[in-house]
């Protein structure tokens, strides 16, 4: 078993090609009492990009929009 994020696949019909499994930043930052604070979020990203990563699901209503602050 490999612990590489870089067999990328198709999104779609879109033609962009994607990690196999994307990182969920919905708890990046601790806006609502619990999450990963600033280093936590960012060595988590970090790993997941050194791993080959490049699909992150974020939104601006999560942590009240810290976790876009956090990941852009």
């Amino acid at each position: 078993m490999t612990n590489s994020l870089d067999t990328y696949r198709l999104l779609g019909r879109s033609g962009l090609r994607v990690s196999p499994l994307s990182l969920g930043a919905m708890t990046f930052g601790a806006d609502w009492g619990w999450g990963a604070d600033k280093d936590d979020a960012q060595h988590l990203f970090d790993t997941y990009v050194d791993r080959g990563g490049n699909f992150v699901d974020t939104a601006n209503n999560y942590t009240n929009g810290t976790s876009e602050s956090l990941v852009g």
